[in-house]
């Protein structure tokens, strides 16, 4: 364990679930106060998680074990004003809305929202409804190309039964929060799992000095991706232990496997920075042991606060960090994605599901053990 206390922050969620730096794990840089997206001034995040019934799937009526989570880029007065964002597709068996305005114009708005395979499209409208109303001035005579994302947990969860209502995602925006945020099986990550283990939401930060100004960088996951004898942590095979615990199913597991990443940072970077940092989780992945298979969703978003509203109407001056100086912001990119990973599969636990599928969380002692860490 580390030679001197961590902040709480660092070691347990808000609910005491403990976080992969609570186990003692070496990681490299340096991570912001609470060591998540939130770290980023203005960004905020809310859950709404649906866990009801068990035994046999009786679709519209459960096992229920889902939810959606909603990232507020910024204050809701100033929700209309666009932000600069890039997207890339590492392999792209899943959907990210909103994704050919941002390639278009490298911007987008509102509330970005996560949820299950089967509700993307609601998440996505009633992100517009909370837009028209709460900003209804604004949206008289626009429209809106929201950010929705999703992952399978049909696995665990009564996918086919349309759970995840307009007022859920409602709920989620409005209750979004800074400072630290729960991680496991909340929000939208609440019927994933991970190279065989429990997983679902998890974040990150970290903390980048250039010319004199200190920028953070933070990363939120829904992670649902992953073979169990690939799984490696910070660059230990621990996958391949037979100790570990075994998932037990009742019906086939698919292997629809996918990753949301949200990249969130206060640097001022252009979109075709963003771009190339959204690319960089990547490494973060694969360092973990993800391959993108074919039937992987693996799509990722990063988006600036940097700049004010950047529409029309005048001629913009706008400072950037240079090209030739962005590789400390690649690094916290690789970094704060494969410990957000980690900790969306440490802090979690057990969880049974639809016909009694089981996924186990991943055992903290198996961890520990390949560092030679003591519990």
């Amino acid at each position: 364990m580390p030679s001197h206390p961590l902040p709480d922050a660092w070691s347990t969620t808000p609910s005491g679930k403990l976080r992969a730096r609570g186990l003692g794990l070496p990681f490299e840089g340096l991570c912001g106060p609470c060591n998540a997206i939130t770290d980023v001034p203005g960004v905020r995040v809310g859950y709404v998680t649906l866990i009801e019934g068990h035994g046999p799937l009786k679709p519209g009526k459960g096992p229920v074990r889902t939810g959606v989570t909603a990232i507020v880029p910024r204050e809701a007065e100033r929700m209309h004003e666009p932000l600069f964002a890039g997207f890339f597709s590492l392999n792209g068996n899943g959907e990210l809305s909103g994704t050919h305005y941002i390639e278009e114009t490298g911007k987008f708005g509102l509330p970005i929202t996560l949820t299950n395979t089967h509700s993307c499209g609601i998440a996505r409208d009633a992100t517009i409804r909370w837009a028209v109303d709460r900003l209804a001035d604004r949206f008289h005579d626009d429209f809106a190309l929201p950010v929705a994302a999703e992952t399978y947990d049909g696995f665990l969860n009564d996918i086919n039964g349309f759970h995840v209502q307009t007022g859920h995602v409602l709920e989620a925006i409005e209750n979004a929060r800074g400072g630290p945020i729960e991680e496991g099986s909340v929000g939208g990550g609440t019927g994933m799992k991970c190279f065989g283990f429990k997983a679902g939401s998890g974040t990150a930060s970290r903390r980048v000095s250039q010319f004199g100004a200190d920028y953070t960088v933070g990363v939120f996951v829904q992670a649902n991706f992953g073979t169990r004898r690939h799984l490696t942590i910070l660059g230990r095979p621990v996958g391949t232990d037979p100790e570990l615990p075994q998932m037990r199913e009742n019906t086939a597991d698919t292997e629809l496997s996918s990753i949301i990443a949200v990249i969130a940072t206060d640097a001022p970077f252009l979109p075709h920075q963003l771009k190339r940092l959204a690319r960089r989780a990547t490494f973060g992945i694969g360092r973990t042991g993800g391959m993108a298979n074919h039937g992987s969703g693996d799509l990722f978003l990063a988006f600036s606060t940097a700049h004010d509203d950047p529409g029309g109407g005048a001629l913009r001056s706008l400072s950037f960090i240079p090209d030739e100086d962005i590789d400390p912001f690649f690094e916290a990119v690789v970094q704060a994605t494969e410990e957000a990973i980690l900790n969306a599969m440490i802090a979690n636990a057990d969880m049974t599901g639809r016909d009694g599928n089981f996924v186990p969380a991943l055992p903290h002692a198996a961890v520990r053990r390949a560092f030679g860490l003591q519990p």
